[in-house]
């Protein structure tokens, strides 16, 4: 979806009057590119929650509300990897407005985040995380990238229950920042954390992010961001947010790959 852009403008203020560009037809739910008036020379990619297809997993709340729940606890714990997102009405009904981080008409190669190299061949500042083969038949491996703002993000991920971490929804701007993208699948409180950043599994947290899940446990705690969340999700999921912030300040350790359901997302790119 999204590409390598400049670096996002600020402040960011999605409120203005929504112009429908086009739909993005690989999207599995309604989603369209468009314009903001209050954003000039940007774009935004609007989902609205009408265009939703049921899913037997997430029998309560909305993709949309997760994708802004997503941005919200990116922004209670100090992590800023989503793009700033809103819950909003627009022309389909309402649903959540996102910036789009590039531009989605003039695409360029991304810094790339997760890559397949030949199996066994992950070079230095990479992690392997499994190996494959392509649909030709060679055989490869899934790496990650090692920097410490992509190490962030797979705890990000642990905290917000990710089931959908796909190496396409990681992505670097022109100017190097990382952001991550597409949120819908999130927040469940049955574990279903399933990415392609397992690199760090069963290392220690880094202090930073300790930090940062501290931050969000206390912002957690006072009633302002708790209502925030639940006007955006189901009080089951903030709960259970909750609660898995407090056992990873617990134990302090990235989390391993379950054994019970799929740990990968399908395509993991």
């Amino acid at each position: 979806m999204a590409t390598s852009a400049d670096a996002t403008p600020s402040p960011v203020d999605l409120t203005g009057e929504i112009e429908i560009l086009g739909r993005i037809t690989d999207s599995s739910n309604l989603a369209v590119v468009a314009r903001v008036s209050t954003l000039p020379g940007g774009h935004v990619i609007y989902k609205p929650v009408r265009g939703e297809r049921p899913l037997w997993d997430f029998p309560d709340g909305t993709l949309a509300g997760r994708e802004v729940a997503a941005c919200v606890v990116s922004e209670l714990g100090g992590w800023d990897v989503v793009p700033p997102t809103v819950m909003r009405d627009g022309p389909l009904g309402p649903g959540s407005v996102q910036l789009w981080i590039g531009d989605p008409f003039d695409p360029v190669a991304d810094d790339v985040v997760v890559d397949l190299v030949p199996e066994g061949r992950a070079p230095d500042g990479w992690r392997a995380v499994f190996d494959g083969e392509t649909p030709g038949g060679s055989a490869v491996t899934v790496v990650h990238s090692d920097a410490d703002d992509v190490r962030s993000l797979a705890v990000l991920d642990a905290a917000i229950n990710n089931s959908d971490r796909k190496g396409s929804h990681c992505l670097r701007d022109g100017s190097g920042r990382l952001w991550a993208i597409d949120h819908g699948v999130t927040f469940s409180p049955t574990p279903k954390l399933r990415t392609v950043l397992w690199g760090w599994a069963g290392e220690p947290l880094a202090d930073p992010d300790v930090a940062r899940l501290a931050r969000l446990r206390r912002a957690l705690a006072q009633e302002a961001s708790r209502d925030r969340l639940l006007a955006l999700l189901p009080e089951a999921d903030v709960d259970a947010l909750e609660a898995r912030v407090a056992l990873l300040l617990d134990e302090r350790v990235h989390p391993f790959p379950s054994r019970d359901w799929p740990a990968v997302p399908w395509p993991p790119l």
